[in-house]
């Protein structure tokens, strides 16, 4: 078995002689390759690729030996599979001219030739010496260059050439001057040449497998040769009988020798020693007609039907390894040593480096500096290759992280990527292990990692646990500074400082960039911070030492005139880079060529440039410019086919005119030549070629990227191809079959691997292409969405989807996919559910229908699916904005918002930020003043304006509205004030042209007139506590500490009156009404004093006294359009109704807690407070009273901000929350009962159910519109619910009391006391109902009239009714007996062979009347024919299992045994054999279904150790398929099954979740259930009440105790 990892495509070599096998070469191109490619892409993942040297029509475009060679030995090192496809004919081929020939041999051949009268002048015009090959060789011109004679055609040149050349040989050999093994290197055809390179001397495990021989003999193959050729007898033979002929060229006896000698003695020779597989067709022709066109074009058929077959058996025996994880130690090991080969010059900082890391007591980085083109990344990458070996008594771990190749989109993503590498390799574990994980300690987990700090937190953590002194860690950081300082600086500032003592830290920067380190806040040791390492240029002697080596490899050199130029060259630029691109330019000189010092280019660019120049003018400039622009455009590199690809669909690259495709070959060969500047590393699971140094790239863009159009046009080429079919990413649904779903299921980790590569392409090139429009179209996509998780981009597509998007629904859908990151990096295919689960609730306001709906047909196309119909009421809202400050830098200290929608902060230390809405950033308060720094201490707002006020009393004002920033405010009013020093601002009011201002402890107010720019000092008599503009900006109203309210006219500038409130309690609030023509003063205790504003002076109308005078109000918040005021004080928050004053609704802050601040929801049916020592806000129903959701804000919440749109909290570190007001709405008015969920009964078609809390009322739902429509009233607490199965009865029993309800008309037909029961049943031909009574007498009563039939004395636990609904079955001190329901007596008891063991469970059987299945405490299993009283023994379970009565559960082929810890325990009925299921955590609830198709189970999955969470599994009990998974994400309290195939599931906080099952391949009509997530509410949702059907007055039946 070979092994080929990380090679993603199969590359054959063509081997053929031209002359002979066009037909069949263009025939297997046809067909057999095609087919080949196609089957490896779908099966294995990896691209075919197929080398014809001579596919070009035009001969001069064929390769020569030398390049043939190279491509032989390419496929041989890069093909994933076989490399070698050979077709023998029976033709030799001609041979052709050698393109170089020694010195010594070449002139042998021209003196033997002289000495036998053989003109030698075609030879010596073909021919030139040149000095500079190693060793010195006579090589053919080229066409272009060498003198032809006038008169004469090129053929006929190049024919004399070859007769005279060849004819010198054969002299060279009859005199004995040359032997015939150097004769036949000469005298080769190219199908000789090329079979003998690719097989001589190769190792036999590259011979077997790996190479396939065709031979075909014709047999009278010319009319005119009667002589048969003779047939080869290899190993494989298949013979082909012709009857036809045509005339072929005639070959010469010394070709037909060769032919044979390659046939019998090489061929054979390799069968035997080697295993080759060699297949011989004899083909008989007749010899009047030879070989025909028709009788080849018949072998070319059989040819490609035999290679195709072959091919596949081939492939069949390699193991391919595919690895995806981008960033994984593989591609970072690899990437390391491709590096680390490039380095030629030894460095004398490789041993500071060394010493570096052997410094225990080092705590401060390294950093490395060099110019461009130093060699920087090449030293690291050795040294870290090194670093290993150089510490025996240690075994360190050396990352490196290469950002250059890296593509890193952001430090956060670079770091998390780190905290990968460090995990993986001290852990030994995936990836996606979390730090959590890793050190036991609760870092987080990194898929939820949302802030720069959490991240640089987790990385801390790993650093400062896992390196240890016998494993230290080494941490190689290259090239950060190619993003940008700003990313440089914040990647190193996420190290902690000073570094943990067992961990090093090496980077690179350029020379230019290195001064920026010093000042880094985190790393305060030393003058700099850092220990620096100035790389300068490499000796002039190392460089030209290094240019002579590899010259010599590649077998040229210069002459010593040759050598001054280059000495000069390397003299002005001594960088190794710069030799290698030197090495390619000189050995292109022939020894002839005259150079000075201009032949040369001055630098790398320049040199980068020539080179260019000469690809150009060898393989044309549309072939060269395009490939170089794709490979430099290109995200992470491209793959050779995806190359080729590009460059075919590219309209402006020549091409064979038969075919629209470029030839394979023409790429090949100029990838050859730019083999030493191009690295071919794994990404993704996949080879890709890429530039080995950025200056390429850098090249490529000054000299082919003209204008920014054609750089666009190019991104859009490379989207499409990339696409993968999401350029319609609303394909039609296909028809699918069993055959079908079961080959997509099988080919799915194939898909990911080549998705996942892909998709990062195309999404790379969509952005870079400005197709803006489709780039946002595809962020809503879900199967775009679904295509990213699957291939492991789930971080990528958040990102994606946050950088592309602006509206909330973009943002809904990140935070989505983010809360389920955790589950989803477990199985990705479970996104449509967690989609569904998270998008449902808020449907009715967001615009997410297209997406659901491509959700639903997406998972109606699947063989087997798991999907939301009743999503449960949310819990917690998930924010559309994240925005985060600087942990611990500064703490909040005071922050506001105006009416449309600007936030900003004040943080402690003096700055300050801004929000200005969705799709921006925080962005830092810069104030245009004199002085260059400013402290500011806090904020206040009024409408839609801001204040900021300093420390040194400066004001600076901002109409969000009229201006773009803050301006100040000229100060003139603090003459007015006596000069004094002022206290801080206590408030601020505004109004159109005019607002206000007033301090601490200060019994005067300012208004300022942003027209006039006047300033009005207003005095008041006590200190101004609070102030109101009137809405047309003519008075002022001063509420101040005495309950004294001065009213000013500001036309005027004078005092109106005083007015004062009874209490002379200092006013917290003053509100103006228009609408009412009152003035409200709030005093600070919560009493409310009312004036009727339209009098003069004001007139006291109303007046409310607060009950706790020593309450102070915390804050308050007043919605004028509702006509609302919220007062919030310690321990309590109360809503007045503001029109008529009064108190509307009180609520008390929860036991323990105290609210520290409250605000109202935009429509007054919500509020939201935070409470002390709470890390949550939390949301309050109005109507209820209820707390039914929380926001999270991942950090300290300080104070809570409310909008037109959009509530938002602004968190302890700084940073900011934002939900959208519509979507705490929907949550908050999503239908959920008032408690735990205890009972949850079905309707037999699934169309309702009826759900019970506990509380007095039992609701009842439909599923098509998703909420409840009645409720059912009861006097007390509802103990039991039960439902007929004919859905017409509802049985509740409460305190006692049986209540019989009709369900269509919700008629409470019978109230029935005295039952004395604790549990109701009804039996299954729903005519009658049975009382279980613990104490008393249990009774059978009739459901229509409540009348009694028959009473039983004894009480039976865990009773059941069997299926012909005649007895009643239940449990009594470890006896199983059976009770009449005709005359209540005990008619049957359940005994077995051994009398003294207990019956631990039974369950009756539904579609067999009174069967019942019994498990006893031995482990047996019986059923017992309760009619008959018969028992017969199944099964006999292992003494170590238990059952439980509770957990039992039967279906008709399954029996639930037991689910503990985390596994099920099943009972296969039809096989009698134990099953086992392994789930992924501790199961809490299990059930089956009773047609025993499936099992449903819940269980706490502890994956992510900070994400804990109930999973909702279905399992197909057939083959322990799992049809799918959802996450609850809260905790469930009862599990059901209805006989629609739903899974119903209640909550503890009174909501319901139900999830319906497909299953196509086993059933394929049934598709689960056809939900409706269209369920639009009419009116609002807080004022919809359920129709309320109430109970009878007192009970109509009643019976007596003893009957």
């Amino acid at each position: 078995m070979h092994s080929k990892s990380g090679l993603s495509c199969v590359k054959l070599y063509l081997c053929s002689n031209p002359a002979d096998s066009a037909v069949e070469r263009a025939a297997l191109g046809r067909t057999a390759f095609p087919k080949f490619r196609e089957h490896c892409k779908q099966t294995s993942g990896v691209d075919v690729r197929v080398i014809d040297p001579f596919e070009s029509s035009d001969p001069s475009r064929w390769p020569d030996e030398n390049r043939r060679q190279q491509l032989i030995q390419e496929c041989r090192q890069s093909s994933a599979g076989p490399f070698l496809l050979a077709l023998v004919g029976h033709q030799y081929g001609r041979s052709s001219l050698p393109s170089q020939v020694e010195v010594s041999e070449f002139q042998l051949l021209l003196q033997e030739s002289q000495r036998a009268g053989i003109s030698t002048k075609a030879l010596e015009r073909a021919y030139q010496r040149d000095e500079n090959t190693d060793p010195p060789s006579y090589c053919l011109r080229r066409p272009s260059h060498a003198p032809r004679p006038s008169g004469k055609s090129e053929k006929v040149d190049e024919e004399n050439m070859t007769k005279v050349f060849f004819n010198a040989v054969s002299q060279c050999v009859e005199n004995g001057r040359l032997s015939n093994q150097k004769a036949k290197r000469f005298t080769q055809s190219a199908l000789d040449a090329d079979l003998r390179f690719a097989l001589e001397g190769c190792p036999p495990e590259d011979v077997t497998g790996r190479c396939l021989v065709y031979v075909n003999n014709v047999v009278n193959a010319n009319v005119d040769r009667g002589k048969k050729q003779s047939s080869s007898s290899l190993r494989l033979e298949v013979k082909v009988v012709q009857q036809a002929n045509q005339p072929t060229s005639v070959e010469t006896p010394h070709q037909l020798q060769s032919l044979t000698e390659l046939c019998e003695d090489f061929l054979r020779g390799l069968v035997t020693s080697c295993e080759l597989l060699v297949y011989t067709t004899t083909t008989e022709c007749d010899r009047r007609y030879g070989y025909t066109a028709a009788r080849r074009q018949s072998y070319a058929e059989s040819l490609c039907q035999q290679v195709f077959v072959d091919l596949i058996g081939l492939m069949g025996g390699f193991r391919l390894l595919h690895l995806r994880e981008e960033g994984s130690m593989d591609e970072s090991e690899e990437l390391c040593h491709i590096l680390s080969s490039s380095y030629e010059i030894i460095r004398p900082e490789e041993n500071e480096i060394k010493a570096y890391v052997g410094q225990s007591d080092q705590r401060l980085p390294l950093v490395v500096t060099g110019g461009p083109c130093s060699g920087k990344t090449v030293l690291l990458a050795h040294c870290a290759q090194q670093l290993k070996s150089c510490f025996p008594d240690q075994d360190p771990i050396v990352l490196t992280r290469f950002s250059g190749f890296m593509n890193e989109t952001s430090p956060m993503n670079l770091l998390i990527n780190l905290c990968h590498q460090i995990t993986a390799q001290y852990c030994g574990k995936s990836e996606r292990q979390t730090p959590a994980e890793a050190t036991g300690s609760p870092a987080g987990c990194w898929l939820n990692f949302s802030s720069h700090a959490q991240v640089t937190e987790s990385l801390s953590l790993l650093l400062n646990s896992l390196p240890s002194a016998s494993q230290p860690l080494v941490l190689i950081l290259d090239g950060l500074d190619q993003f940008g300082m700003t990313f440089a600086t914040t990647v190193i500032g996420s190290f902690p400082s000073p570094l943990p003592p067992m961990v090093k830290l090496i980077i690179t920067v350029s020379s230019k960039h290195s001064e920026a380190f010093k000042p880094r806040p985190l790393l305060q040791h030393g003058a700099s911070g850092y220990v620096c390492l100035p790389l300068g240029p490499a000796e002039r002697k190392q460089c030209a030492s290094m240019l002579t080596t590899a010259l010599h490899r590649s077998g040229r050199r210069v002459t010593s005139g040759q050598q001054v130029p280059v000495n000069q060259a390397l003299t002005s630029c001594c960088l190794p880079l710069y030799v290698r691109l030197l090495h390619v330019l000189t050995s292109l000189w022939p020894s002839d060529l005259d150079v000075s010092g201009s032949s040369l280019p001055n630098g790398v660019h320049s040199s980068i440039s020539t080179l260019l120049d000469h690809l150009e003018t060898k393989h044309s400039r549309c072939l060269v410019s395009r490939a170089v622009s794709y490979l430099t455009l290109s995200r992470a590199g491209l793959t050779e086919a995806e190359l080729s690809d590009l460059l075919s669909s590219d309209g402006s690259v020549e091409k064979q005119s038969h075919s629209s495709e470029l030839p394979l070959v023409d790429l090949e060969t100029l990838l050859l030549d730019l083999k030493s500047f191009v690295i071919r590393r794994q990404v993704a699971g996949v080879r890709v070629l890429t530039w080995a140094s950025r200056h390429f790239g850098l090249v490529v863009a000054k000299r082919y990227f003209t204008s920014q159009e054609t750089v666009e046009a190019m991104h859009s080429t490379m989207a499409d191809y990339f696409s993968v079919g999401w350029l319609n990413h609303h394909p039609a649904v296909p028809e699918l079959n069993q055959d079908s779903i079961r080959k997509r299921e099988e080919s799915r980790p194939f898909w990911r691997q080549v998705i996942s590569r892909k998709v990062v392409e195309f999404v790379y090139h969509l952005q870079k292409s400005d197709r803006q429009a489709l780039t946002a179209a595809l962020m809503m996509s879900f199967e775009f969405h679904q295509a990213l998780v699957e291939a492991g981009l789930l971080r990528e597509l958040v990102g994606l989807i946050k950088s592309n998007t602006d509206s909330r629904e973009g943002a809904v859908l990140a935070g989505a996919l983010m809360s389920s990151a955790c589950a989803l990096q477990r199985a990705p295919q479970n996104l449509s559910t967690a989609m569904e689960t998270s998008l449902l609730p808020y449907l009715g306001v967001l615009t997410l229908h297209r997406y659901v709906t491509e959700l639903r047909q997406v998972t109606r196309r699947r063989s087997r699916s798991l999907a939301v119909v009743l999503s449960p009421a949310p819990s917690t809202v998930p924010p559309t904005e994240r925005l985060h400050g600087d942990t611990g830098i500064s703490d909040v200290a005071e922050a506001a918002e105006t009416e449309n929608g600007v936030v900003a902060a004040v943080m402690a230390d003096g700055s300050a930020w801004f929000w200005t809405g969705p799709g921006h950033r925080l962005s830092p308060v810069i104030l245009d003043c004199e002085q260059t720094e400013v402290k500011l201490v806090g904020m206040r707002s009024s409408d839609r304006c801001l204040l900021l006020y300093t420390q040194c009393n400066r004001l600076f004002f901002w109409d969000t509205e009229a201006a773009d920033t803050f301006v100040e405010v000229r100060d003139s009013w603090k003459s007015e004030a006596g000069g004094v020093t002022l206290n801080k601002v206590a408030g601020f009011a505004a109004c159109p042209g005019r607002f206000c201002v007033w301090w601490r402890n200060e019994s005067f107010a300012v208004v300022f007139d942003s027209l006039s720019e006047s300033v009005t000092h207003f005095q008041c008599q006590d200190t101004v506590t609070c102030a109101a503009l009137s809405p047309n900006g003519s008075s002022i109203y001063c509420g101040q500490e005495n309950g004294t309210i001065s009213i000013f006219d500001l036309l005027t500038n004078s005092s109106v009156t005083n007015i004062s409130s009874t209490q002379n309690v200092g006013v917290a609030l003053i509100i103006l009404s228009g609408a009412t023509q009152v003035m409200a003063c709030v005093g600070k205790t919560g009493s409310v004093t009312v004036w009727a504003a339209n009098t003069q002076p004001p007139r006291r109308v109303k007046e409310i006294f607060s009950e706790d005078e020593s309450r102070e109000i915390l804050n308050t918040d007043y919605l004028e359009d509702i006509f609302t005021l919220l007062v919030c004080q310690r321990d309590q928050v109360t809503l007045w109704e503001t029109c008529t004053w009064e108190t509307s609704d009180q609520f008390m802050a929860p036991r323990g807690k105290a609210f520290t601040q409250a605000v109202l929801s935009q429509d007054g049916h919500l509020f939201l407070a935070l409470l002390d020592s709470c890390a949550v806000a939390l949301v309050w129903r109005v109507g209820t009273g209820e707390c039914i959701l929380s926001l999270d804000s991942s950090d300290r919440p300080v104070k809570l901000l409310r909008t037109l749109s959009d509530i938002m909290c602004v968190t302890g570190d700084g940073g900011l929350f934002v939900w959208d007001s519509e979507m705490i709405s929907a949550a908050g008015a999503a239908p959920r009962m008032s408690r735990v969920v205890r009972d949850v009964v079905v309707e037999r078609l699934g169309q309702w159910f009826c759900t019970s809390d506990g509380s007095e009322m039992v609701w009842r739902w439909t599923l098509k519109s998703g909420r409840p429509q009645e409720s059912f009233l009861h006097d007390n607490p509802v103990e039991k619910v039960r439902l007929s199965l004919s859905g017409t009865h509802l049985v509740t029993l409460s305190a006692g009391e049986i209540y019989i309800w009709q369900t269509e008309t919700g008629q409470n037909t019978w109230r029935i006391s005295g039952s004395g029961a604790s549990d109701v049943l009804i039996a299954p031909n729903c005519k009658f109902g049975v009382s279980l009574s613990e104490e008393g007498l249990s009774h059978v009563w009739k459901l229509a009239q409540g009348s009694v039939v028959c009473s039983m004395h004894l009480y039976l636990s865990h009773a059941q009714i069997t299926a012909a609904s005649t007895f009643l079955v239940g449990l009594r001190c470890g006896d199983l007996i059976a009770a009449s329901l005709w005359s209540g007596m005990i008619s049957k008891r359940f005994s077995c062979v051994v009398s003294s063991q207990h019956v631990v469970a039974f369950e009756t059987l539904t579609p067999d009347p009174d069967f019942v299945v019994v498990m006893v405490a031995s482990g047996g299993m019986y059923t017992w024919k309760v009619s008959e009283d018969t028992v017969c023994k199944h099964f006999q379970l292992p003494d170590m299992l238990h059952c439980q009565p509770d957990g039992f559960q039967l279906s008709s082929n399954f029996a639930l045994l037991s689910s503990e810890n985390e596994s099920i325990l099943l009972l296969d009925l039809s096989e009698v054999r134990l099953r086992t299921l392994k789930a992924e955590g501790v199961v809490q609830k299990a059930c089956l279904d009773a047609t025993g198709c499936f099992a449903a189970y819940i269980s706490a999955d502890a994956t992510c150790p900070q994400h804990v969470t109930p999973v909702l599994t279905v399992l197909r009990l057939v083959d322990g398929q799992r049809m799918g998974s959802v996450v609850l994400a809260k905790r469930p309290s009862t599990l059901v099954w209805s006989e629609s195939r739903c899974v119903f599931v209640g909550f503890g906080d009174g909501s319901v979740g139900v999830y319906s099952v497909s299953d196509l391949i086993n059933e394929p009509g049934f598709c689960g259930y056809q939900n409706h997530f269209d369920r639009t509410v009419n009116g609002c949702p807080f004022d919809q009440e359920l129709r309320r059907w109430f109970p009878l007055a007192r009970a109509n039946k009643m019976w007596p105790k003893l009957l």
